[in-house]
């Protein structure tokens, strides 16, 4: 994620209401206990829209509701690298709470400065919330990798409670840094059920919602598609083209050389209405990551009844999960094999019988998705289990 400096209130402004009254999280405690969320300070950049910064967001939302105020303190920096401007802003932050404050960092701010984070573990009740550990990012020198790796380590051995958004993530926390289990939590990510979304014909609009980054694996989207030219498809990849501009350049050269300009269409960052008719076109959800912690455009995707086609990697079957029946709303492929997303996409287009059968898996699971008050109960719930006395942690 690259943060820019913009102008924020203090109230997380472009917070999204929810759309469906069945995830209202209910009357509002009367006493309210504090906590003290440091956050990337793009966070609420509609500009810059990621995953994380929507669970961030939402959650600052809906924790109220299970007895705890939020105060965000967004900290501009290039994290989780931050040059010196940042890491003093971040110093300054954590040494001006209160001792005994309970703290929720988000990964992306906290797991790359130790130096900054450890001693803070002494007087301060702190929780990391990781969306990706920092070292799975792709496309990373293998030294800069191993480097963020050894630092999340020292970061999330410290802290009394790490957050993590799926179980698969919670056993890879577990196992690559050597974590006590009982430490590590699940919060996954909630969904809005929204309006059934009546797509094109029923085949031919492909949807991609991410970033385009390395990791997000579109050039391996636009390898499969120029394998499939002779069906009539259409895509669209809606998400930021700032995060790594030259990874952007080479893509776009890829789509020019195989003659797709007018059928692969990189339409920037989209939100609000204009997000919703995007999802309310699309027949099918396609989505080429080489590394997901969920995967929250997927269940975007399936809480309009839209099926998937993914990548199956992290915890991505996890977000595609099943239908109350046992139907599997989505398709997985193995990564690094375009040619295997290829013979899906043909499939789809050529199976009448496979589409009506992931169309009514997808609504099924739709019916069945957990609200962000799910997520919020359990990342209240951390919260409320933090050790009375910070040295204990330690």
């Amino acid at each position: 994620m690259t943060d820019t400096t913009v102008h924020r209130s203090p109230s997380l402004a472009f917070v999204p209401a929810p759309r469906s009254g069945r995830h209202h999280v209910g009357i509002i405690p009367m006493s309210l206990r504090t906590v003290h969320f440091v956050l990337p300070g793009g966070v609420d950049d509609p500009a810059t829209p990621s995953g994380g910064n929507a669970y961030d967001r939402r959650v600052s939302l809906d924790l109220p509701g299970f007895g705890w105020q939020v105060r965000p303190h967004p900290v501009h920096g290039d994290w989780p690298r931050p040059g010196a401007r940042a890491r003093t802003e971040l110093a300054r932050v954590l040494r001006e709470l209160p001792d005994g404050a309970v703290v929720l960092l988000d990964g992306l701010v906290a797991c790359g400065v130790p130096e900054i984070v450890v001693p803070e573990t002494e007087r301060l009740r702190l929780a990391v919330l990781v969306h990706l550990p920092l070292g799975d990012e792709t496309g990373l020198e293998p030294a800069v990798a191993a480097e963020l790796d050894a630092r999340e380590r020292q970061v999330l051995r410290a802290v009394p409670a790490v957050v993590a958004t799926s179980d698969w993530a919670v056993r890879r926390l577990v196992s690559h840094h050597g974590l006590v289990p009982d430490r590590v939590h699940v919060a996954a990510p909630g969904a809005d059920i929204a309006p059934l979304a009546p797509g094109t014909d029923g085949v031919s609009r492909l949807l991609c919602v991410a970033a385009v980054t390395p990791r997000k694996g579109q050039h391996r989207l636009v390898e499969a598609l120029a394998a499939v030219t002779d069906l009539p498809w259409s895509c669209e990849c809606v998400g930021a083209l700032t995060q790594d501009p030259a990874y952007v350049a080479r893509l776009r050269e890829l789509i020019a050389g195989h003659g797709l300009q007018d059928r692969f269409r990189l339409v920037g960052p989209r939100a609000g209405a204009d997000l919703d008719a995007r999802y309310a076109a699309a027949d099918l959800m396609v989505l080429a990551s080489y590394a997901e912690t969920y995967g929250m455009a997927v269940t975007e995707a399936l809480a309009r009844g839209i099926p998937v086609l993914a990548t199956d990697v992290g915890g991505v079957p996890e977000a595609v999960g099943r239908a109350p029946d046992g139907g599997v709303p989505g398709i997985l492929v193995p990564p690094e094999d375009p040619l295997a997303l290829a013979a899906e996409l043909r499939g789809w287009f050529g199976e009448a019988d496979v589409r009506r059968r992931l169309k009514a898996a997808a609504r099924g699971r739709r019916a069945a998705l957990d609200g962000w008050a799910t997520t919020a109960r359990s990342l209240a719930g951390v919260l409320a289990r933090l050790p009375e006395e910070p040295r204990r942690a330690a």
